[in-house]
């Protein structure tokens, strides 16, 4: 992403970057901004349909894949780490198991190991489900506005972070375990996700209502496609017996 691209990010999010977290998974320190194809489809529509990122969420979910969740996540500093997890844990399918979603991290800050980067667990990907069970929440994550930030309630030796220089990419399978490091720095690390899942999932967000449908008319056709007015083989999504794009 260009810099002009990454302006067009900043400036769309900016009104909305006040709320913060409602818990520590959200983050008491961080700003989260959700439904952002309703906020500034624009800007938005494009990032999902980049077609690195749509070549590959096409290649690992399918033609038939959908944008189970969109939003912006700002860190400020004092924020603590997140708990680990993955992104596509609704599908209640024990492991190992393939992966049904693809995550994307767009950086629209530098993010360093410093202010927070994303912190992954290798080869987590392909762990069985007993593994999964001991990542069980601990204590200290239920409330953790009086902790230190550079504790660290779920260390690992088996882990490396991604940092990112702003405008870049990152891919990775959402059934990899990860999470949003602290940070540690003078100032804030913003970045956008979106979340790319199969065709038959359960997407993370109620796309049909965060986004209008007034909004959803303007879209690009591969943009409403993964938002959910398409199908998936062989009838999956029909409305009133046809085709979802025919009630807009």
């Amino acid at each position: 992403m260009d810099a002009a691209a990454v302006q067009q990010v900043r400036e769309a999010l900016a009104p909305f970057l006040t709320a913060t977290g409602r818990n520590d998974f959200e983050g008491f320190k961080t700003n989260r901004v959700y439904s952002l194809l309703a906020k500034a489809p624009d800007v938005f529509s494009q990032m999902i349909i980049h077609p690195l990122a749509l070549a590959f969420a096409e290649r690992e979910l399918g033609e038939s894949c959908l944008l189970s969740a969109l939003l912006a996540i700002n860190l400020h500093p004092g924020e603590t780490v997140q708990g680990w997890h993955c992104d596509d844990s609704q599908v209640s399918i024990p492991r190992p198991r393939r992966a049904f979603g693809v995550s994307a991290f767009w950086a629209i800050d530098d993010t360093t190991e410093l202010n927070g980067a994303t912190e992954f667990i290798a080869d987590s990907h392909n762990w069985t489900e007993d593994k999964t069970i001991a990542l069980a929440a601990v204590d200290e994550l239920m409330d953790p506005r009086e902790r230190d930030p550079n504790h660290d309630p779920q260390p690992r030796t088996d882990t490396f972070k991604v940092p990112m220089t702003s405008g870049s990419l990152l891919l990775v399978k959402s059934s990899l375990y990860h999470r949003g490091g602290a940070n540690l720095s003078d100032a804030s690390r913003l970045i956008v996700t979106p979340q790319y899942c199969t065709g038959w999932a359960r997407q993370l967000e109620n796309m049909a209502l965060a986004i209008p449908p007034d909004t959803v008319r303007t879209l690009p056709k591969r943009v409403r496609e993964l938002i959910g007015y398409s199908i998936h083989e062989a009838f999956m999504g029909y409305v009133d017996g046809v085709h979802p794009e025919k009630s807009l």
